[in-house]
């Protein structure tokens, strides 16, 4: 099969889909692999590093879409490369399609095969490709929300460490998954007071254990989420629904229950947000105040650390690449997790979150092959 890695174009976003190595494998496997120009520089790769690991080097993105069955990237396609796909074409990336219809209409419309890496799945719970990602997302949440309460970010001027004498900044985690479960950790790390939120009464139990009293974990429940906020330093938002768009938790009223200059750092962001007053914004632009509130809600927050992302997600991604290269219809037919990856498939949505979200009906994804 022929791989193409186009550079990617979203705004700030430095990662990319395939290491040197990464080049290697699937080259050694039989396939030939075409990497723009420059795709890699902003994850520290050189264009000589993957042309000694057999790639191909190609001047421009409409070249590497014209020539590959499968296209290989990290974040969902921007409004630039819609022209560029053409039908029975393989994409393998992060969609997000719940929240992005503009992406899923051109998909459709292209009757391209969608392999989103966020609904890979071996069982319906665990997500091998989404981890790595939100452990990261995770561990910078708190290093954004940090910067987030300096003054001149807007910010109340609140170090979550205290100082001697002082007392150390309230950490709220609404959310006790992998992301969620970093944020805490990094919180609890640098001193802060923390409350957990969780819905699952298992992973609460799982938490408490786990936090040994470093950290509160609560149920989540309007209530307690209600009375956690009221005078939160920092909120991280962590609340996933796989391929669902993010349920809004924190509503306009709760954040006004929080200290002016507080900060909201909503990971949630990617599948909607889970606050009421979030919107996307980006590494050029991070942040903005409402309700006296500075959120930060970027949407590829590891695209600001991109080797350590790239190192992390690539090492997840590669196996199901060299899977897909032999063929998506036998790759899905004999791997029931990347079946639970395909969300749209000539002209159809195959993902029931999708579906639900965008008002869509749902083919069933098995039909397909």
């Amino acid at each position: 099969m022929i791989i193409g890695v186009p550079k990617e174009i979203k705004i700030f976003e430095n990662r990319v889909a395939l290491t040197p190595s990464g080049c290697k494998a699937l080259t050694a496997a039989g396939h030939r692999v075409l990497i723009q120009q420059t795709a890699g520089d902003g994850s520290g790769f050189t264009d000589a590093q993957y042309t000694n690991a057999g790639g191909e080097i190609v001047a421009t993105a409409e070249a590497v879409f014209a020539a590959a069955e499968m296209i290989m990237k990290v974040k969902e396609p921007q409004e630039s490369e819609f022209p560029l796909f053409r039908e029975g074409q393989v994409l393998f990336t992060y969609l997000h399609l719940a929240a992005e219809p503009h992406v899923t209409k051109a998909l459709l419309q292209k009757k391209v095969i969608g392999v989103a890496y966020e609904t890979i799945s071996p069982d319906g719970h665990r997500l091998p490709l989404l981890q790595p990602m939100s452990e990261i997302a995770g561990r910078f949440a708190l290093q954004a929300g940090a910067r987030c309460l300096e003054k001149a970010m807007g910010g109340r001027g609140t170090l979550l460490s205290g100082s001697p004498g002082v007392a150390p900044g309230k950490v709220v985690v609404v959310g006790g998954g992998t992301a969620g479960m970093q944020a805490a950790r990094m919180a609890v790390g640098v001193g802060a007071q923390v409350i957990i939120l969780e819905v699952n009464g298992d992973r609460v139990r799982y938490l408490d254990d786990l936090f040994g009293g470093r950290a509160v974990v609560l149920q989540s429940n309007p209530g307690n989420l209600a009375e956690a906020l009221h005078d939160a330093d920092l909120v991280v938002g962590a609340v996933l629904i796989p391929g669902y768009k993010a349920p809004k938790l924190i509503t306009r009223e709760m954040l006004r229950l929080m200290p002016k200059g507080a900060a909201l750092v909503d990971i949630a962001i990617d599948q909607g947000g889970c606050a009421e007053t979030s919107r996307p914004t980006s590494h050029e632009h991070p942040t903005y105040i409402e309700e006296g509130i500075v959120h930060y809600c970027v949407t590829n927050m590891p695209g600001a650390v991109s080797r350590t992302s790239t190192l992390a997600l690539t090492g997840a991604t590669l196996p199901y690449a060299l899977k897909l290269a032999g063929g998506w219809r036998k790759a899905l037919a004999a791997d029931p997790a990347l079946l639970r990856g395909l969300n749209v498939c000539d002209g159809h949505v195959t993902f029931p979150g999708v579906a639900e979200a965008l008002g869509y009906p749902c083919k069933d994804a098995a039909s397909c092959l």
